[in-house]
Order: C-alpha cells, then sequence, then structure tokens
C-alpha cells in the first residue's frame, strides 16, 4: 500500500481536530516564543555574527528549533498562516547566514570551538542535530513548494556525504536521526548518494571494535569541553549580569531505582544505550535509549522499504515482538529506567519509576507506520491508535502551551506540566506528529483501501479514484460511518482494521442486513502490561461502491481489566482499567481524602458517565473500592490539565 499525502485529508474529527488547532493556533507560537527566550534562536544569530552574546542550551540545542521549523512546516501544509509564514520565513534566512560555505551548522562548536568539528559524535548529537535541519528542509518543501530551505538542507546533506560515505564504523551517529531525513531527502530529491549515505550509517552501525574505550575518551572529552564552556559562561556574565537568562525547568524529576546510575554506565560502555552493542542484524532485543532505538528501527525499515531484505527484516520482527510483549506499559509508553530514558530487563516495569519519554512513543509510531507500509499487517496500526491516545497525546496539556517529557503511570506529587524545559524535545515533535495524523488514517494501491485509524475526515485517494467521508464517534463511543464518493465505477476491495480493544464487531453496508465479526483463533505470548496489537486485523468488502453508499461499522467498547504477566513483580496485585482505545486513571482531585495508591477497586462497580463540560465533553468511568469509596476514573491522556496533583494507573484490583 502507498502512503496518502497529508494534503488530501482534511481531519474533521470532533475529537482529534480539537487537539491538532490546539496545537497548530497555540502550542506552535508558543514554542517560538520558548526557543526565542530560552535563547536558542540567539544562538543562530551569535553563530552568523549578528549579534554578542553566550550561547544558551544543550549541545543539542538546535535540534530544537530546526525540529520546530519541520512542525510549523507540516502545520502550513495544511492550512496557511500568515504569521506562521512570517516566522518561518525569517528564521530560514537567519539559517542560511549560520550556515558555513560547505554545509556546515552546529552552533556549539561554530561558537564554542571554532574549526573543531565530529569531535564526540556519540554523545555531542551534532549529526542528529543536522538529521533535524535536513528533516526541517525536507517539509518546508513538501509545504510550500518553496527552495530556499531545501537548499540548505542540501547543502548539509553534501556535506555529510563527503565526510562520511566511506567513514569507518566509529563515526555513526551516537543519537539516531540523520539516517530518516537523509531517506525523506532521497524521497524527495531522487539524488540516491542521500539514501545510500542512510544505508552505510545503519550498515556499519555496531562494528566499533572496542566501543566502551572510545567512549570512554569521549565521555572525557566532552566533560573538558562543558568545563571550559562553564568557566568562561561564568566570566562572561561576570561582565554582563544583565544578560544572564531565567533558568529553565528540567525535565519532570523521574524516582530512581536503586543502582540505576551505575547500570547506565554498564548499559553506555557496553553500547547498548547507543544500539552499538551489536550489528544491526543480531541485535534481537530493544536495548538502550527509547527514543534512540525507535528511531533506528524506524530507519531500518526505512531502508527495507528501499532494499528489500528478508534476514533484517525477521530480525526486525522479533524485536518488535520482544518490545510490545516483555518491555511495553499499559498505555503503549517505552522505557522502564530513567537515568538511560530507555529499556530494562524483561518485565520491569514500577509504575512510579517508569519513564516513558513523550519522543519514544512518538518514535513507535513512526516504526510502525513503516512496517504497516512494508506489511499491511494491522497489529503495527492497532499499535499506533494505542500510542497516539494513551503515550504521544498525554504529552501535550489541553491548552497546547504545557508539556510532559515523561510519562510515568503512578505520581505521588512533584510531577506537572510546564511550558518549556532546559531539554524541549518533546513540543515540537508532538506538533508535527498531530499535524502528520491524516496520513495515518488511510492509505491505497490501484483498486485497494485501507482504513487504519477511526478519525473523522475527509480523504482523497487517488490510487483508487474514490472519496471517503468518515464520520467517527471514537474513542468515547465505537461507531464508525464510513461514504463512499467514487469519480469512475469499479470494484475496490475494502480493508477495515478491526481493532485489538473490542471483543467482536459488526457491519452493515447501506441497508444489508448486519454481518458480524469475530477474531481468528491464534495463540500469542501474555504480554507485560495486558495489551495484545495482534489481535487486530483487516476484515475485507470487495465490492463496486457507488455513491452515496454507506458503511457502518460499530465497535463495543466495553470496560476491560488489563492485568500483568505474573513475572512484573512492582505490578503484582495491580491492574489497568481501560475501554475502548483509552487507558484510564485515577487523579486525586476527583476523589479527595482516597489514598489513590492503596484503595482498592471493585471491579464489578465499574460504569460509564459522561461529563459534557470536561475538557469539551469526556467520558469517565465511575466505581467504588472495595470499602465502599467512590472513586472517579479519568482518561490517561486527560491527567495533569487541572493543576498539581497525584495519579496512578495500575490500581490495587
Amino acid at each position: 500500500m502507498e502512503e496518502l499525502d497529508p494534503r488530501n485529508v482534511r481531519i474533521t474529527d470532533p475529537f482529534w481536530a480539537g487537539r491538532r488547532e490546539a496545537s497548530s493556533q497555540h502550542g506552535i507560537f508558543h514554542q517560538w516564543q520558548m526557543l526565542e527566550h530560552s535563547g536558542c534562536i540567539d544562538n543562530f544569530r551569535i553563530a552568523a555574527g549578528e549579534k554578542e552574546g553566550f550561547r544558551e542550551g544543550w549541545f543539542f540545542a538546535d535540534s530544537d528549533a530546526t525540529k520546530w521549523l519541520d512542525a510549523a512546516a507540516r502545520i502550513e501544509r495544511d492550512q496557511h498562516s500568515e504569521p506562521l509564514c512570517a516566522l518561518m520565513d525569517d528564521f530560514i534566512a537567519l539559517l542560511g547566514r549560520a550556515q558555513e560555505p560547505d554545509g556546515y551548522l552546529f552552533t556549539y562548536n561554530q561558537i564554542h570551538f571554532p574549526g573543531q568539528r565530529w569531535v564526540n559524535l556519540q554523545i555531542e548529537h551534532e549529526l542528529y542535530c543536522h538529521g533535524h535541519l535536513i528533516e526541517a528542509g525536507v517539509s518546508h518543501f513538501l509545504a510550500t513548494g518553496r527552495q530556499e530551505m531545501l537548499s540548505i538542507a542540501c547543502k548539509a546533506a553534501d556535506l555529510l556525504v563527503r565526510e562520511f560515505s566511506q567513514a569507518e564504523p566509529a563515526m555513526t551517529p551516537g543519537h539516531e536521526e540523520v539516517e530518516i531525513a537523509l531517506f525523506r531527502l532521497y524521497a524527495a530529491t531522487h539524488e540516491d548518494r542521500y539514501r545510500e549515505l542512510a544505508r552505510h550509517f545503519i550498515e556499519v552501525r555496531g562494528h566499533t571494535p572496542h566501543f566502551g574505550r572510545s567512549l570512554a575518551r569521549q565521555f572525557i572529552s566532552n566533560g573538558q569541553r562543558e568545563r571550559l564552556i562553564r568557566s568562561r559562561r561564568a566570566g562572561y556574565f561576570a561582565q554582563h549580569p544583565g544578560e544572564q537568562r531565567d533558568r529553565l525547568p528540567a525535565a519532570n524529576r523521574a524516582v530512581k531505582p536503586r543502582f540505576s546510575l551505575l547500570r547506565f554506565y554498564g548499559n553506555s560502555l557496553s553500547g547498548r544505550y547507543f544500539q552499538q552493542h551489536l550489528p544491526v542484524r543480531e541485535q534481537l532485543v530493544p536495548e538502550g535509549h527509547s527514543v534512540r532505538f525507535g528511531y533506528l528501527e524506524t530507519a531500518e525499515a526505512m531502508m527495507l522499504l528501499e532494499y528489500e531484505e528478508e534476514p533484517l527484516f525477521n530480525t526486525m520482527k522479533q524485536v518488535w515482538s520482544h518490545m510490545v510483549h516483555r518491555r511495553m506499559d499499559v498505555t503503549g509508553g517505552l522505557g522502564a529506567l530513567p537515568d538511560r530514558e530507555g529499556f530494562g530487563r524483561d518485565y520491569e516495569l514500577n509504575p512510579e519509576v517508569a519513564y516513558n519519554e513523550t519522543c519514544a512513543a512518538i518514535a513507535s509510531v513512526l516504526w510502525n507506520w513503516q512496517l504497516a507500509l512494508m506489511t499491511n499487517s494491522a497489529k503495527f496500526t492497532d499499535l499506533m491508535e494505542w500510542q497516539l491516545y494513551n503515550a504521544v497525546l498525554p504529552g501535550m496539556g489541553w491548552e497546547g502551551t504545557t508539556y510532559l517529557y515523561n510519562n510515568p503511570t503512578l505520581v505521588r506529587g512533584g510531577i506537572e506540566r510546564q511550558p518549556w524545559y532546559s531539554i524541549p524535545c518533546c513540543p515540537s515533535n508532538l506538533s508535527r506528529t498531530f499535524a502528520d495524523l491524516g496520513k495515518y488514517v488511510a492509505s491505497g494501491a490501484s483498486r485497494h483501501i485501507w482504513l487504519h485509524q477511526y478519525v473523522g475526515s475527509t480523504i482523497t485517494l487517488p490510487q483508487t479514484q474514490i472519496d471517503l467521508e468518515i464520520h467517527s464517534q471514537l474513542p468515547w463511543q465505537g461507531k464508525v460511518e464510513v461514504i463512499f464518493h467514487p469519480r469512475r465505477i469499479g470494484e475496490v476491495m475494502l480493508r477495515f482494521r478491526v481493532p485489538s480493544w473490542t471483543e467482536s464487531a459488526e457491519y452493515r453496508v447501506n441497508f444489508n442486513s448486519k454481518s458480524y465479526l469475530t477474531y481468528p483463533k491464534f495463540e500469542y505470548e501474555q504480554p507485560l502490561s495486558g495489551v495484545y496489537p495482534e489481535k487486530s486485523y483487516y476484515a475485507i468488502i470487495d465490492r463496486e461502491w457507488r455513491e452515496g453508499d454507506r458503511l457502518r461499522l460499530e465497535f463495543p467498547t466495553p470496560i476491560q481489566i488489563r492485568e500483568p504477566h505474573e513475572r512484573a513483580h512492582a505490578l503484582r496485585g495491580r491492574v489497568a482499567v481501560t475501554r475502548g482505545p483509552l487507558v484510564y486513571c485515577l487523579e486525586s482531585i476527583d476523589q479527595p481524602g482516597v489514598d489513590l495508591f492503596k484503595v482498592r477497586l471493585d471491579r464489578s462497580s465499574l460504569r460509564e458517565v459522561f461529563a459534557p463540560d470536561l475538557f469539551g465533553g469526556t467520558l469517565l468511568l465511575k466505581g467504588q473500592s472495595v470499602r465502599g469509596e467512590e472513586l472517579t476514573f479519568l482518561p490517561y491522556a486527560q491527567w495533569g490539565n487541572r493543576g498539581k496533583s497525584q495519579m496512578n494507573v495500575w490500581v490495587k484490583g
């Protein structure tokens, strides 16, 4: 099947349209203001020689700005905004002035260490930053058809081709991302050298001899550079005290288990943190930093779409299964350990510790989409839906201007949404994900249509000459109507996804009698968190669709109790409550005086209650504890929007 051009989809969904509007009308402008306020944009002005000052932010701060540009371009593609275009145009011109003549743009080195390049590639995100620069160029070109930003991207990519096409394995990126960017640039330009460099980075990964020694040297080098910067910074602001900026909050505080820092160093020196411990075809288990892992798997899947290769595909299927069954939270969140922001051991899931970084869920969505394009398998689009609702959506506040970096499933206090962070990688990543939602709804190929996500929308499918209207009551009710508007008459095979979260399904075409669907029977491994995306499948209707034909789908949305695997020791005696595609939680603001962490749920007491005035309309679950205490369960995606509070997903039950 072929990916749908997002410009052929207009989202009308009552639920998702609001989330996209919060991002495009408020979030994207707020993000720019915070990038200016934090000094991130001034870094480029300093690099361009247009301003005096001291560079602010982490060594990877450039990527926060170029990822914003990427998100802004994807938003502009769908809905024109003069103010947003003006910001993009000014920033693109600034990037052009800051970029060096040969294409290099990394303000950390340009300002602090002029003339030094590619010094500590495993740590300092140099190639990662160039990757986001390239992605911004591709997205802006696809949105506007203009060449200015694409030229900057190609200039940077051509530099990488010259520097790295024959480079040794030690010269691979420490944080994967540039591989995705290069595949996207190839798709936009059809210049083969870009995909060949992406393939080279993937193929030589994990082949560095004595990786731990090399990494230790880079840790020492980076430490020396950072100490020098701190010394210069102190001197600069002693002379210019009025220029010092407000300190930004760090990422949300995370509870850390015993020996976590020691485990982090072991994970790093072994190469696992960086996915450098083995060649990619031998990496059978998800390891290390979960965002890095997700971006690497996405790039590998993109490579498989270009260069078909059965052994690597078999490896990827095994890795995916291992992740879902043994290392994924009930929300679809990934990354059990805070210090490494990544995977722990099999079945290691403490809800208070679990990190579940927002960007890790986004990376998983990107990976699953590539797998879906490759295989036409519903389990990948099913997991995408689950993660979009429960692991991605919680990252942005309901108003679009506050964010969560990490997403534990138990909060005693101390985690709350912030307008910005010292590491603000998630906000613009959320905005570009919401902007791209349309391309995940459906796809087509010759006489075939796939319906993946039940998001209200109008869709033009050039491959089949059919336009669709989708009306969806999700996530509150499992009722969907699809109206067909063919531009030519002919038989088309429709495949629509039957979600894993329903127990049965039925459909009706026009006024014909209902047809009932049941799940195929097969054996599958019990997952860590009770989530079974493999249950999902595509049902098929093969017929000649005529103007105004209506397909009515109904997926029952029962309240379900998800039980963890018996080997998840930290979750023994606990359950998670879900309904339809949503995970639910207890939030302290809804049940004052109730101990969320000791209360025991009476499973039989749960019932549905619609609250029309809460977040524009929300379906709550009401119930009682075994002692008769009143309990209110809220969708996990909406927690933390009413002030600081406690929260619990995995309740005693």
